[in-house]
């Protein structure tokens, strides 16, 4: 329980900086940020990631995706809180010149693994990278976080085609189920449940899990890291604007910054 408490308060000072970050910059992603940032906490600092913060291409690492690149202010965050850089690049955002742009850039920033940003293109490296590892015999993981909006793209169903294929038990997709995107409720959009059924169909092993609890959050990851057989799917409830009260399941704050009386409040609550 100590251990989990840590972890709380880590993302904590990951939400006030991306919120912070985001005020800053005028514009950006909110909601889909703080949904995943309880996931990014889990993978950075709960142990399941091999990193080294001071050696960013350790080639032994394992590889962190974020297909969903518009949510990148929960990945700078993240990476500034594991070492990757120093905090003070966080208020660069989107600024002309800045390594953090508004869609992550892994030739201008250490520990972005993948530039991202057209939906479906994430994953796709993803695959490619996993499938690298078995070519060169290593056994680094490859996790790559998808929006459920995401799922939309056909894309990401050739990527899943080909995981499924290759049995890259090296792949971990984690989907961001927060149930919205830019224009409302991804089942009224255009449906893309149910999520399980379908990577089961690509052979993946398939879980559910919240994606707020850290107990949840880390035995399943762990769990799926001791798949060898088939890719692992885990399908992460989470909820958009997780952590400030007035952007919960909010689809106005999907790619909305915040004032700076939301700002204000919105640290308030995060203590």
């Amino acid at each position: 329980m100590e251990d989990f408490k840590r972890l709380e308060e880590i993302a904590k000072t990951i939400r006030r900086n991306i919120l912070t970050m985001l005020n800053k910059a005028g514009s950006g992603h909110s909601g889909g940020s703080l949904s995943i940032t309880d996931i990014l906490v889990a993978l950075y600092f709960g142990g399941i990631m091999k990193y080294d913060a001071k050696n960013p291409d350790w080639e032994d690492r394992d590889r962190l995706v974020l297909s969903k690149g518009h949510a990148c202010p929960a990945l700078y965050a993240t990476l500034a809180q594991a070492g990757f850089f120093d905090e003070e690049l966080l208020w660069t955002l989107r600024q002309l010149g800045s390594p953090l742009q508004g869609h992550p850039d892994s030739k201008k920033l250490p520990g972005v693994e993948a530039s991202t940003g057209s939906l479906g293109n994430g994953i796709s490296q993803a695959v490619g990278m996993a499938l690298a590892a078995r070519v060169l015999k290593k056994r680094y993981n490859v996790f790559c976080i998808v929006g459920d909006g995401e799922m939309q793209e056909g894309l990401v169903y050739e990527a899943l085609m080909a995981a499924g294929h290759y049995k890259l038990s090296n792949l971990i997709v984690i989907v961001d189920n927060n149930g919205l995107q830019i224009d409302g409720q991804c089942k009224d959009i255009m449906n893309v449940y149910p999520l399980k059924e379908k990577f089961e169909a690509f052979n993946f092993r398939t879980y559910e899990m919240s994606g707020h609890i850290y107990k949840n959050i880390i035995d399943t990851l762990t769990t799926a890291k001791r798949n060898v057989v088939s890719p692992t799917a885990v399908i992460a409830r989470t909820v958009k604007g997780m952590g400030v009260s007035f952007m919960e399941n909010r689809v106005e704050y999907h790619g909305v910054a915040p004032s700076d009386e939301e700002l204000k409040k919105a640290l308030k609550e995060l203590g």
